[in-house]
């Protein structure tokens, strides 16, 4: 009973830890993450059925009118007949990610201060007497209290950091808010022998913040969250063994 109890034991460390992940790994290059789905309108509506739904006033998808002019190009236009750039749900555009952030704080602090007090009382009310029998050594009315104190603290810290991502990746429009501002959402992997790497990008964009060419700057993005990292063999070199981090997570010194 107790040999059965260790192997359980033994196997459910070994299984909290991802060990046994590891193990099957062994060998094998990370697995790729599959494709998300994604998302496009279910109908692409014509340029006949757009113009009969103006003139009727139906309920189609609504699609802006063309500006009132006599001109086969409308405004912002990158093509004869319609604007190139991403706009609707299922649209790709090009993110250019060029992170330079470089930081550095500096602190210095210190901090001083001292006191002194002095009391006494000459005839201390005729109790002098009966004082010196409890209190050892010879009492002198005029030095009662005679204390001082001085206290000193001196803090200073650093700190810097460099970043820099040069990247271009693909991504696409997965929402259109009310007020028009697309909802982007990007993932690009790449394996190269038994390393994987991965960039994720997903944000809130304006129309109007898309170049001609169709991309957009990291820095025009809100809410944008970008995730560069990877999974395979040279990661798992680079952290510390479970158990070194669980000591280093527990223990208190």
């Amino acid at each position: 009973m107790t040999k059965h109890a260790t192997l359980l034991l033994v196997a459910t460390a070994l299984s909290g830890c991802g060990t046994v992940g590891h193990l099957k790994a062994i060998g094998k290059a990370p697995k790729m993450s599959p494709a998300e789905e994604i998302a496009s309108p279910a109908i692409e509506p014509s340029i006949g059925l757009q113009g009969a739904a103006y003139r009727t006033g139906s309920a189609y998808p609504p699609v802006a009118p063309p500006p009132p002019s006599a001109s086969l190009f409308r405004t912002g236009s990158g093509a004869f007949f319609r604007d190139q750039r991403a706009g609707r749900v299922g649209d790709i555009l090009t993110v250019r990610i060029n992170i330079a952030d470089k930081a550095a704080v500096d602190n210095t602090t210190s901090r001083s201060r001292g006191g002194t007090e002095k009391a006494g009382v000459a005839a201390l009310l005729g109790v002098q007497a009966p004082l010196a029998k409890l209190l050892p050594g010879s009492v002198d009315p005029a030095k009662l209290i005679d204390t001082g104190s001085t206290s000193q603290s001196n803090g200073a810290g650093n700190t810097s950091r460099s970043e820099t991502i040069n990247m271009t990746i693909a991504a696409t429009v997965v929402g259109v808010m009310p007020n028009g501002n697309l909802m982007i959402r990007g993932k690009q992997e790449v394996r190269v022998n038994f390393e994987l790497r991965e960039l994720v990008v997903s944000g809130l964009v304006r129309p109007e913040d898309i170049a001609r060419d169709n991309s957009i700057r990291h820095s025009q993005i809100a809410e944008a969250r970008i995730s560069y990292g990877g999974r395979g063999q040279l990661t798992d070199a680079q952290q510390a063994r479970w158990g070194q981090q669980i000591y280093d997570a527990l223990f208190p010194f």
